[in-house]
Protein backbone atom coordinates (compact mmCIF):
# COMPACT_ATOMS: atom_id res chain seq x y z
CA UNK A 1 0.00 0.00 0.00
CA UNK A 2 2.64 2.52 0.97
CA UNK A 3 4.54 1.76 -2.46
CA UNK A 4 1.30 2.88 -4.48
CA UNK A 5 1.06 5.86 -2.29
CA UNK A 6 4.51 6.90 -3.24
CA UNK A 7 4.40 5.70 -6.69
CA UNK A 8 1.06 7.63 -7.42
CA UNK A 9 2.06 10.47 -5.45
CA UNK A 10 5.43 11.24 -7.21
CA UNK A 11 4.15 10.40 -10.65
CA UNK A 12 1.09 12.64 -10.39
CA UNK A 13 3.87 15.92 -8.68
CA UNK A 14 6.27 15.07 -11.68
CA UNK A 15 2.95 16.08 -13.99
CA UNK A 16 1.58 18.80 -12.34
CA UNK A 17 5.21 20.07 -12.10
CA UNK A 18 5.76 20.04 -16.24
CA UNK A 19 3.05 22.49 -16.07
CA UNK A 20 4.70 25.35 -13.69
CA UNK A 21 8.47 24.09 -15.95
CA UNK A 22 6.53 25.02 -18.94
CA UNK A 23 5.58 28.72 -17.67
CA UNK A 24 9.34 29.23 -17.13
CA UNK A 25 10.55 27.67 -20.01
CA UNK A 26 8.19 30.15 -21.95
CA UNK A 27 8.92 32.97 -19.78
CA UNK A 28 11.78 34.65 -21.37
CA UNK A 29 10.55 34.78 -24.78
CA UNK A 30 6.84 35.99 -23.46
CA UNK A 31 8.12 38.93 -21.93
CA UNK A 32 8.80 40.82 -24.89
CA UNK A 33 5.68 39.77 -26.83
CA UNK A 34 3.85 43.01 -27.69
CA UNK A 35 0.83 43.13 -25.63
CA UNK A 36 -1.31 42.09 -28.84
CA UNK A 37 0.68 38.90 -29.43
CA UNK A 38 1.22 38.35 -25.54
CA UNK A 39 -2.58 38.34 -25.40
CA UNK A 40 -3.31 36.10 -28.03
CA UNK A 41 -0.83 33.32 -26.60
CA UNK A 42 -2.26 33.71 -23.15
CA UNK A 43 -5.70 32.87 -24.30
CA UNK A 44 -5.58 30.00 -26.49
CA UNK A 45 -2.35 28.40 -25.66
CA UNK A 46 -3.26 27.00 -21.81
CA UNK A 47 -6.87 25.43 -21.96
CA UNK A 48 -5.53 21.64 -21.33
CA UNK A 49 -2.76 23.56 -18.43
CA UNK A 50 -6.35 24.19 -16.43
CA UNK A 51 -8.12 20.84 -17.58
CA UNK A 52 -5.59 18.52 -17.30
CA UNK A 53 -3.15 20.57 -15.08
CA UNK A 54 -5.17 21.29 -12.44
CA UNK A 55 -6.12 17.76 -11.66
CA UNK A 56 -2.56 16.85 -11.01
CA UNK A 57 -1.86 19.13 -8.97
CA UNK A 58 -4.76 18.61 -6.90
CA UNK A 59 -4.36 14.86 -7.37
CA UNK A 60 -0.40 15.63 -6.33
CA UNK A 61 -1.81 17.10 -2.99
CA UNK A 62 -4.11 14.91 -2.29
CA UNK A 63 -1.89 11.66 -2.61
CA UNK A 64 1.00 13.52 -0.88
CA UNK A 65 -1.52 13.77 2.47
CA UNK A 66 -2.05 10.10 1.91
CA UNK A 67 1.24 9.32 2.43
CA UNK A 68 1.47 11.85 4.93
CA UNK A 69 -0.38 9.78 7.39
CA UNK A 70 0.60 6.20 6.08
CA UNK A 71 4.11 7.59 6.57
CA UNK A 72 4.13 9.22 9.93
CA UNK A 73 5.82 6.60 12.14
CA UNK A 74 8.81 6.36 9.56
CA UNK A 75 12.45 7.55 9.87
CA UNK A 76 11.41 9.72 6.70
CA UNK A 77 8.09 11.15 7.23
CA UNK A 78 9.73 14.62 7.70
CA UNK A 79 10.61 14.42 4.10
CA UNK A 80 6.73 13.47 3.17
CA UNK A 81 5.98 16.10 5.34
CA UNK A 82 7.79 18.73 4.02
CA UNK A 83 7.43 18.00 0.50
CA UNK A 84 3.34 17.50 1.26
CA UNK A 85 3.61 21.16 2.84
CA UNK A 86 5.62 22.17 -0.47
CA UNK A 87 3.17 21.02 -2.46
CA UNK A 88 0.35 22.79 -0.78
CA UNK A 89 2.55 26.00 -0.99
CA UNK A 90 3.10 25.64 -4.53
CA UNK A 91 -1.08 25.84 -4.84
CA UNK A 92 -1.71 28.10 -3.03
CA UNK A 93 1.00 30.64 -4.43
CA UNK A 94 -1.28 29.84 -7.30
CA UNK A 95 -4.29 30.86 -5.85
CA UNK A 96 -2.81 34.16 -4.45
CA UNK A 97 -0.72 35.16 -7.08
CA UNK A 98 -2.44 33.88 -10.91
CA UNK A 99 -5.87 33.27 -10.09
CA UNK A 100 -6.83 37.09 -9.68
CA UNK A 101 -4.81 37.23 -13.07
CA UNK A 102 -6.52 34.94 -14.64
CA UNK A 103 -10.46 36.14 -13.29
CA UNK A 104 -9.77 39.25 -14.43
CA UNK A 105 -9.03 38.74 -17.74
CA UNK A 106 -11.94 35.69 -18.10
CA UNK A 107 -13.91 38.87 -17.13
CA UNK A 108 -12.56 40.78 -20.10
CA UNK A 109 -12.67 38.61 -22.81
CA UNK A 110 -16.63 38.73 -21.97
CA UNK A 111 -17.00 42.41 -21.24
CA UNK A 112 -14.48 44.28 -23.37
CA UNK A 113 -11.94 41.89 -25.48
CA UNK A 114 -10.26 44.87 -27.23
CA UNK A 115 -9.20 45.76 -23.60
CA UNK A 116 -7.38 42.06 -23.08
CA UNK A 117 -3.85 43.34 -24.23
CA UNK A 118 -3.52 46.21 -22.26
CA UNK A 119 -4.99 44.61 -18.99
CA UNK A 120 -2.69 41.57 -20.01
CA UNK A 121 0.20 43.89 -19.79
CA UNK A 122 -0.80 45.38 -16.53
CA UNK A 123 -0.95 42.01 -15.07
CA UNK A 124 1.56 40.03 -16.95
CA UNK A 125 4.50 39.88 -14.45
CA UNK A 126 2.32 38.85 -11.49
CA UNK A 127 1.27 36.44 -13.65
CA UNK A 128 4.41 34.81 -14.96
CA UNK A 129 6.55 35.46 -12.10
CA UNK A 130 3.46 33.75 -10.10
CA UNK A 131 4.50 31.07 -11.86
CA UNK A 132 7.85 31.28 -11.62
CA UNK A 133 7.03 31.05 -7.30
CA UNK A 134 4.88 27.81 -7.69
CA UNK A 135 7.43 26.24 -10.06
CA UNK A 136 10.61 26.87 -7.66
CA UNK A 137 7.78 25.71 -4.67
CA UNK A 138 6.37 22.64 -6.44
CA UNK A 139 10.41 21.02 -7.72
CA UNK A 140 11.56 21.76 -4.17
CA UNK A 141 8.58 19.58 -2.98
CA UNK A 142 8.89 17.24 -5.72
CA UNK A 143 12.81 16.59 -3.94
CA UNK A 144 11.90 16.53 -0.92
CA UNK A 145 9.40 13.43 -1.66
CA UNK A 146 11.90 11.64 -3.78
CA UNK A 147 14.76 12.63 -1.02
CA UNK A 148 11.92 10.42 1.51
CA UNK A 149 12.36 7.28 -0.89
CA UNK A 150 16.20 7.85 -1.36
CA UNK A 151 16.22 8.36 2.49
CA UNK A 152 14.24 5.39 3.19
CA UNK A 153 16.19 2.83 0.32
CA UNK A 154 19.55 4.40 2.16
CA UNK A 155 18.28 2.94 5.57
CA UNK A 156 16.79 0.04 4.37
CA UNK A 157 20.01 -1.25 2.90
CA UNK A 158 22.42 -0.07 5.50
CA UNK A 159 20.21 -3.05 7.78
Amino acid sequence: MLVFWRFITIVLSALALTMTSAHVLELPQKMTYTPEMYAAVNTTLYRYFAIIGGPYQIGSIVSALVLTMLMRPSVTFRWVLVGTLLLIAAFVSWVVLVLPVNREVAAALDASPQAVPSLWLHWRDRWEYGHVTGFVLHLAGFCALVMSVARDTQVRGSR
